[in-house]
């Protein structure tokens, strides 16, 4: 706690002219009493003030002696050992007091780092909160490279940090300064390290590919040495400042393009901080052509992840459906996707390509892809009504065999016998048909007419086809009608039982 200097003068009066006790002054003036203790001896004056003593005075030289010898041991670990040896007071007023006599940590000198051209750059991932899409929230990050020789700096911000993004964002940023620096300096972030123990370091694969590729030599920062790479935090933060703050974007790719004109407009006149009387674009034109040059091919930053395909014929990628033809589900495709398009490949055959989605939550689908399914069904429809004639009516197949032999719409034809079926029953229909095809009459008014000659043969009230359920599940049920007969017998088995009782 820092007083202000009046404080300060009338601590030192009180305590050397009146006499005062440092609790007594610290109760008057309303501070703490260890600020009127640390004013005192600034002043040399402890000497004069008799303190009062603290429980941990006679186990002082103890704890010292550890804290000395251990100078990061916790304060709870000293406060058990210290009550081993008797000690009576509470932990929480012991680790107020260990506070005070805990030597300091000493202070840290750090070198200047400096590079020669071309050597250096030094990347890293800034976090930018969320941006609105359609559905939901993704979240928005910024890549971003700085060259440590000219402080030339690229950003590129993008929905997503995952591998590709993070690769994607290296070729870009090769392509911006048209070369590419001997070193590339990394936190332990995952995308670079995948595993680290003391100076093992095991990197992710497709980073090793990208250096292979653009012959440059990863190399990731000493484990807690966050000032090894403060050029490119600076530059994090620089985005943060000068950028980013009450800026407006229809979308990413409108982030973007205003990022470019901010990075040639603003950052690029920038003063160089190795060099401060020339600006970060003309150190950086003495330092491109020292870049190691760019190879005949980028490398390829598209994202592939493999997918399975269930029931529906549809790909699960990046928190959107895409689909895919029906002929495809229930087997295990590949997603390629960039950032604008989404392959679905078999093996090397491509069977659909979308738009990229950057929404959350929805379903992407080709036209071709829906009629083609849609007309499946209907062909699969026909096949099982037409199965489920022949189950009811044996005599169907001979009909249908006239029908298609004098050019007849069989489709039409098992649609509307499928309806007579309801409506008259499988053994009327079945008798009707038989009559049908014996007298070679294969048009359905025929059978209209047998079905009306049956019913008033019979002495039948006219069939309701509006009592028939439209539920495709209740018009497949093929129901046979049961012989009364049964009913007969079980009636006059329940009049013998009468007569025994009655007997």
């Amino acid at each position: 706690m820092t007083v202000p200097k009046e404080v300060e003068v009338e601590i030192v009066r009180l305590a050397e002219a009146e006499k005062w006790r440092p609790g007594t002054i610290a109760n008057q003036l309303g501070i703490h009493h260890t600020v009127v203790q640390r004013v005192l001896g600034q002043q040399g004056m402890l000497h004069t003030v008799a303190l009062r003593p603290t429980l941990i005075d006679p186990y002082l030289p103890f704890v010292m002696a550890t804290l000395e010898k251990y100078p990061r041991l916790p304060a709870s670990r000293l406060f058990q050992m210290v009550k081993q040896r008797g000690y009576p007071g509470a932990e929480d007023h012991f680790r107020s007091l260990v506070a005070r006599h805990r030597p300091p940590k000493p202070a840290e000198a750090y070198l200047r780092l400096r590079t020669l051209p071309a050597e250096q750059a030094q990347v890293d991932w800034g976090h930018f909160g969320h941006v609105d899409v359609d559905g939901g929230k993704r979240k928005l990050f910024a890549f971003v490279m700085v060259l440590s020789y000219s402080r030339k700096l690229f950003v590129r911000f993008y929905l997503s940090c995952a591998m590709a993004a993070f690769i994607r964002g290296h070729v870009e940023a090769f392509l911006y300064y048209q070369g590419v620096a001997r070193t590339l300096l990394y936190d332990n972030l995952k995308s670079a390290v995948l595993e680290r123990v003391g100076d093992a370091i095991r990197f992710h694969p497709t980073l090793l590919e990208l250096a292979r590729h653009y012959r440059f030599e990863p190399k990731p920062v000493n484990v807690a040495r966050g000032n090894e790479k403060g050029r490119v935090e600076r530059a994090i933060r620089y985005v943060r400042t000068s950028f980013f703050p009450a800026r407006s974007f229809r979308d990413v790719d409108d982030l973007n393009a205003q990022a470019a004109a901010w990075l040639a407009e603003v950052a690029d006149g920038r003063k160089c901080p190795q060099q401060p009387t020339r600006r970060v674009d003309e150190v950086f034109a003495e330092e491109q052509p020292r870049l190691m040059s760019l190879p005949a091919t980028p490398f390829v930053t598209d994202e592939r992840v493999d997918v399975h395909v269930g029931k529906t014929p549809y790909v699960r990628f990046d928190r959107n459906d895409y689909s895919v033809p029906h002929t495809k589900v229930r087997r295990t495709l590949t997603v390629v996707a960039s950032l604008d398009t989404v392959r679905v490949v078999d093996g090397a055959e491509v069977v659909a390509r979308h738009p990229r989605c950057w929404g959350v939550g929805k379903q992407i689908e080709q036209s071709e892809h829906v009629e083609a399914l849609l007309e499946h069904k209907r062909r699969a429809r026909k096949h099982r009504g037409m199965n489920h004639l022949h189950d009811a009516t044996p005599s169907s197949h001979a009909f249908l065999k006239l029908v298609a032999e004098r050019g007849g719409n069989l489709g039409a034809t098992v649609s509307r016998l499928l309806t007579l079926l309801d409506i008259y029953g499988p053994e009327a229909l079945d008798a009707a048909l038989a009559r049908a095809a014996q007298r070679g009459t294969a048009h359905l008014g025929a059978v209209r007419h047998l079905l009306d000659r049956q019913r008033k043969e019979r002495d039948e009230p006219p069939a309701l086809s509006s009592l028939v359920s439209e539920d495709p599940r209740v018009r497949m049920q093929l129901v046979r009608t049961h012989d009364l007969r049964s009913y007969d017998q079980l009636r006059r088995s329940h009049d013998d039982d009468d007569t025994l009782e009655s007997a």
